[in-house]
């Protein structure tokens, strides 16, 4: 925050795989509060990345401002790449 040159939008995450509807919205949930203490820290750092395109409504539900969904869009990735 103290740096000139660059500016603190938000914090970034993905929920760790392999967890159920209630732990990845648990992780999201911790998402959030670590945004609320980075905000404490400079105040304009208000983006919360977090969400794919399978978990997109966990994470708006929990205060997500940006989402990653390429796979929504662009379909899976071909296997072997």
């Amino acid at each position: 925050a103290a740096t000139g040159h660059l500016r603190l939008r938000g914090v970034m995450a993905v929920a760790p795989l392999g967890l159920d509807e209630d732990g990845t919205r648990r992780a999201f949930e911790r998402l959030a509060a670590h945004a609320e203490t980075v905000r404490r820290v400079d105040p304009a750092a208000t983006w919360i990345s977090g969400g794919m395109s399978g978990d997109l409504e966990i994470a708006v539900a929990a205060g997500a401002t940006h989402l990653r969904v390429g796979t929504a869009i662009l379909g899976s990735r071909p296997v072997g790449r």
